[in-house]
């Protein structure tokens, strides 16, 4: 039976609820739980027998209409007068309504939940006003929030008086407010930030959690750059004796200074892999950089590298040419090294299953490497082929430097 139930009704006053039209209403109705005249009386669906139903199902639907109208305490029923060949005159519901926001809390016991909103909503009219439009749009996630409502308002008070403050978020002295509820709390923090801050306080470049620092003017963990020199008599360049173990010197860099070398070499190096990086054979004027999967940009700042050979060494799977992909999309002229099909081939042994393969277009890769990527996209070679970096011969990786240098 389709007819429409006491539960079916609390159902559609839930999902007015679920989608924050109730909660809205507060935050315009000024804090009280008043009626709004663009929600309320509001009309739900109804569901009621048809005139074939009413004649083969009679009791039922006196059932049915006796269950509807027993419970009707916070919805109202309109009836309408039907007049049977055979049952003769009858009255049904015809319309169910929900007259008053009162009715709906009521009618799905949220009134708790609704002086809880009503609390946040006074407290954000009389500090910080501007707030009240996002309330009105984020009215659940604003109740998600409530025992932290008030050092949030705090933090974006403490924020509209120090505007781009240059310091660390561990330095944000607010009472009763540390360092990682600002952390956890970053995302909701960008929304409220942007509603009250000027515009001049905002760089609109960054974005996203990873971005918070730099959008509103905090310093952030400085990103670092991780190489070693492979050419021992290059280590003069940091006042060192020349090496005599290939990975004496280990340097790790701010991405600023790291920018602002100029070093004597003609190639890179760039693996993914610790191991890899760490004993990575001795190459005349060359370094080898520690990678970081996706993500780049950090490396961009440093003009110098333009001038130099680029060789990325990743894994041989769809992802590592995915990875080869945006790093040459900041370096255009990058080489690969050791991800061709000739290497993936000597070391079939060590073959494994990559979980979950990229399949997108790749628009940086040769025409080498993306047969070899649609190879591997199109399970070619087996099941997901991936060939991890580590795992590739030393010996092997020997025999191609010396072929390549």
């Amino acid at each position: 039976m389709s007819w429409t139930t006491p539960s079916a009704v609390r159902s559609q006053a839930q999902r007015l609820w679920d989608r924050g039209l109730l909660l809205a209403c507060l935050v315009d109705g000024g804090g009280e739980a008043a009626d709004n005249e663009e929600l309320f009386p509001r009309r739900l669906t109804l569901n009621g027998p048809n005139s074939k139903e009413l004649a083969d199902r009679f009791d039922e639907v006196r059932s049915w209409i006796a269950v509807l109208d027993g419970e009707a305490r916070f919805y109202r029923l309109e009836w309408r007068t039907i007049n049977h060949r055979t049952l003769g005159v009858n009255t049904i519901p015809a319309e169910i309504w929900i007259d008053s926001l009162e009715d709906a809390f009521s009618l799905i016991g949220k009134h708790r939940d609704a002086r809880r909103f009503s609390t946040i909503i006074a407290l954000t009219r009389e500090r910080q006003p501007e707030l009240l439009a996002w309330l009105a749009k984020r009215p659940l996630r604003a109740l998600e929030l409530a025992s932290d409502w008030e050092p949030l308002l705090d933090v974006v008070s403490w924020m509209r008086q120090h505007p781009r403050p240059d310091i660390y978020l561990r330095q944000v002295d607010v009472p009763a407010v540390h360092t990682k509820f600002i952390e956890t709390h970053r995302a909701v923090l960008a929304e409220l930030f942007d509603l009250v801050l000027p515009s001049t306080a905002i760089d609109p470049s960054a974005r996203g959690v990873s971005g918070f620092c730099h959008r509103y003017g905090f310093r952030d963990k400085p990103v670092r750059v991780r190489f070693r020199f492979l050419d021992p008599h290059l280590a003069t360049y940091f006042a060192v004796a020349p090496l005599q173990q290939q990975a004496e010197l280990d340097i790790t860099l701010t991405q600023e200074y790291f920018a602002q070398l100029d070093l004597p070499i003609k190639r890179i190096f760039i693996t993914e892999n610790e191991i890899n990086f760490l004993a990575f054979p001795p190459v005349r004027d060359g370094i080898v950089i520690f990678g970081a999967g996706y993500g780049f940009q950090y490396l961009a700042q440093a003009r110098w590298l333009y001038a130099v050979e680029l060789l990325y060494w990743g894994d041989i799977d769809t992802h590592g040419f995915a990875i080869l992909n945006q790093f040459r999309s900041i370096f255009p002229s990058t080489g690969s090294f050791l991800m061709d099909r000739q290497t993936l081939l000597a070391h079939r042994v060590h073959w494994v299953e990559e979980s979950q393969p990229e399949t997108g277009v790749l628009q940086h890769l040769t025409a080498e490497e993306n047969v070899l990527y649609d190879e591997l996209c199109h399970n070619y070679w087996g099941e997901r082929v991936r060939l991890e970096q580590e795992k590739i011969a030393f010996s092997y990786l020997l025999e191609a430097l010396e072929n390549k240098i």
